[in-house]
């Protein structure tokens, strides 16, 4: 079923229409952001705002009449490291402080599919999240943790078929009936093409996987949440407000049809699905979003023939945002924190998680993790928010915001379904290259000193402090998995999993049978999670994603800068002499998949002068050599976001050397603790750029390695 495009144009005109506001800046990359304006009057408030009530449709006052002063929101951080043993005992602890649901956290090597034993995953391990690689891995994580009392979100896309089945067969054989399951499952796969990346197959059999998901759990687990349609990567990979809120909400539109195409009851299966945005520090923009949701939610699922008002409803999980948080003056994130998450609440959230503030050097130490449960049990313990619904509706200026929001998204929506939908959308790479201008943009408005980031690019300290982070031993905890594994494989029945894979397999190529369904045997014969992705893969394929870089956001943006144009005159002195433009090639090794600051560094580059090469995903050591190889290159970048540059980079170097490529720079950018700064400087590295650092400013310094390095050759 598609919509018509003007449905949604309609709703952008009528919106526009009824918003007298005239003054509404442009969200697309202006300082201050949405609504930038001294003053607002009643004159701003779009007719009928004012009559809108708490618990009925559209839900912009929320799914609940009496919200929070009946219940408040669930306390849900977002964990997982190391073993499945060590996350248990990180989870009981923050339950036995306050915490009511559980949020799982799993690592890359998981994500993508992979047993911790596999070649292409010795820096992952452990180290983002938790390795899950057996249902024995499942019954340890939550060991001790009845899951018909537990609330249990789990953030999985690609790897969704083999995590469900483990969770289920763990449940059953912690005698726990799969239709008492309460919790999340995110996946959404639309978005991993979109901006994540943490996919496995191809679009078409990964919509299939997702499908088969919603199918089943409407059957067996009817109070668990089949698929939480995520805008909070979109947020991360730099979304503006409009685009996250558009994206989001197409991306839901794009699922019920998948279960609907299926014969699924839109008013029965409705309710299992949930959202999940992420809040950023525009503080009254994020209010405004959550609200501007429901409100465009209600109106997407009337029009889909959505008829009961639980199906109207929209749920949403919300996670402070993880791009504010800095390294530089980090204990700064706590008050960021602390204000996105009332941002949060005053918009009406079912569910929040906060960030820790170290989150942007490492893992989050207890201490960290501590502070960030805290502030949720202060906001709802001690600020009175939980006693009214609502408490900034009608306000002028939330209501004009609202309203705003709504046209905006209304007309990107209107966009997608003129492409034929999401699914199709994605293909073309509209939405994930509007995203991409989008976060470059805010690059280099924070880069120029446009937007204000408070220890960063104004207010910074002369001397920045030490903070302690969480040590997570990659090669000990891959050690610890790797005999897991081979003593499950060395008691299992071996045939029956044999028997199990097989029957998968024939009916991945079958289209016929549920997948979710045949992965559950699979995992109860104690087939492994590589195990099952491989017998899946072997009829789906593994997708890689096209390499592409937009350009000219950094030149539009920093103009007739006297900075910029003096390193654009070193590159054409560059150029001159050497016959070519400086050129750096940029890597990303392992399985981490978030490519925003690797993507910002390739378009700012490119806009200086220099010639970029971005490497494929998911790279290994060896490969990235062997590309290095083949052209000519002055320096090479890393990205690591995922915290296995330890054991990646210096394998990196390594491969170099015995290629006789030792001589290349090596630059190393990303979420990278102090204390690990020697570490990599001893093995080789040149410059480690953290987050925050100015990117003119490493432009410079990888121009001046790239000079040396020809001048001492």
């Amino acid at each position: 079923m598609t919509l018509k495009p003007a449905t949604y144009a309609a709703w952008a005109a009528r919106a526009r229409k009824e918003l007298k506001a005239k003054s509404v800046r442009d969200l697309e990359g202006e300082p201050g952001g949405l609504g930038h304006r001294p003053a607002w009057f009643s004159e701003d408030v779009p007719e009928g705002a004012a009559g809108e009530l708490p618990g009925a449709p559209p839900f912009t006052r929320g799914i609940r009449a009496t919200m929070y002063a009946n219940r408040p929101w669930t306390i849900r951080q977002y964990a997982g490291f190391s073993t499945a043993a060590e996350t248990n005992l990180f989870f009981r602890k923050n339950l036995a402080a306050g915490q009511k649901g559980l949020s799982v956290a799993f690592d890359l090597a998981t994500h993508r599919g992979y047993d911790s034993d596999h070649e292409r995953v010795v820096g992952d391990v452990g180290k983002a999240g938790v390795a899950i690689d057996s249902v024995e891995d499942m019954k340890a994580l939550f060991e001790g943790i009845p899951l018909d009392k537990m609330s249990v979100s789990m953030t999985m896309n690609g790897a969704v078929l083999p995590v469900m089945a483990m969770f289920a067969v763990a449940a059953k054989e912690q005698g726990v009936a799969l239709e008492k399951l309460t919790g999340t499952i995110q996946n959404d796969i639309l978005k991993e093409f979109m901006v994540r990346n943490t996919y496995i197959y191809p679009p078409k059999p990964s919509m299939r996987i997702t499908g088969d998901v919603i199918a089943y759990t409407a059957q067996n687990m009817p109070k668990f949440n089949s698929i939480s349609v995520s805008g909070y990567h979109m947020h991360e990979a730099g979304a503006t407000a409009a685009q996250e809120l558009a994206y989001t909400l197409a991306d839901g539109m794009e699922y019920v049809r998948l279960a609907m195409a299926r014969g699924l009851d839109i008013d029965a299966f409705a309710g299992q699905l949930s959202f999940f945005f992420g809040i950023g520090m525009d503080f009254f923009v994020e209010i405004a979003k959550l609200r501007a949701a429901r409100q465009l939610w209600a109106g997407i699922m009337s029009d889909l023939g959505a008829k009961t008002e639980r199906a109207l409803m929209l749920r949403t999980h919300t996670q402070t945002s993880g791009v504010s948080l800095t390294e530089q003056d980090p204990y700064n994130n706590v008050v960021r924190t602390a204000y996105e998450a009332m941002a949060a609440v005053l918009g009406g959230t079912q569910s929040l998680h906060t960030n820790s503030f170290d989150e942007a050097i490492a893992l989050p130490t207890d201490f960290s993790a501590r502070i960030a449960r805290n502030t949720q049990l202060i906001l709802a313990s001690e600020t009175g928010l939980t006693g009214v619904v609502d408490p900034l509706g009608g306000s002028y200026y939330i209501e004009a915001l609202t309203a705003e929001l709504v046209s905006r998204a209304g007309e990107l929506i209107a966009e997608v379904e003129a492409e034929g939908g999401m699914s199709e959308a994605v293909l073309t790479g509209g939405p994930r290259a509007n995203i991409e201008a989008a976060a470059a943009r805010r690059q280099a408005a924070v880069d120029r000193g446009d937007d204000v980031i408070v220890g960063v690019n104004r207010f910074r300290l002369e001397e920045e402090e030490t903070v302690p982070t969480r040590r997570i031993d990659n090669q000990k905890v891959r050690h610890e998995q790797i005999a897991r594994l081979e003593k499950l494989r060395a008691t299992r029945d071996g045939e029956r999993v044999a028997q199990t894979l097989a029957n998968l397999g024939e009916h991945a190529a079958s289209q016929n049978a549920n997948l979710l369904e045949a992965a559950i045997k699979a995992a109860e014969a104690r087939a492994t999670l590589g195990e099952i992705s491989a017998a899946l893969e072997a009829v789906f394929g593994r997708f890689a994603a096209p390499v592409e870089v937009i350009s000219g956001v950094y030149e539009k943006a920093y103009g007739a800068d006297p900075e910029y144009n003096a390193i654009k005159k070193r590159i054409e002195l560059f150029t001159k002499k050497t016959g070519r433009p400086p050129a750096i090639f940029i890597a990303k090794m392992g399985q981490d998949g978030h490519d925003r600051g690797a993507r910002i560094i390739a378009t700012a580059f490119a806009d200086m002068g220099f010639s970029v090469r971005f490497g494929a995903l998911f790279s290994t050591a060896g490969e990235v050599v062997g590309h290095l190889a083949k052209m000519e290159v002055d320096a090479v970048g890393v990205s690591s976001l995922a915290a296995g540059h330890k054991v990646l980079v210096p394998e990196l170097i390594g491969e170099m050397a015995k290629a006789g490529l030792d001589d290349l720079p090596v630059i190393v950018g990303g979420v990278i603790p102090p204390r690990d700064y020697d570490f990599l400087y001893d093995a080789g590295v040149a410059e480690i750029f953290g987050p925050g650092t100015n990117v003119l400013e490493a432009g410079f310094a990888v121009l001046d390695r790239m000079e040396n390095k020809r001048v001492n050759r």
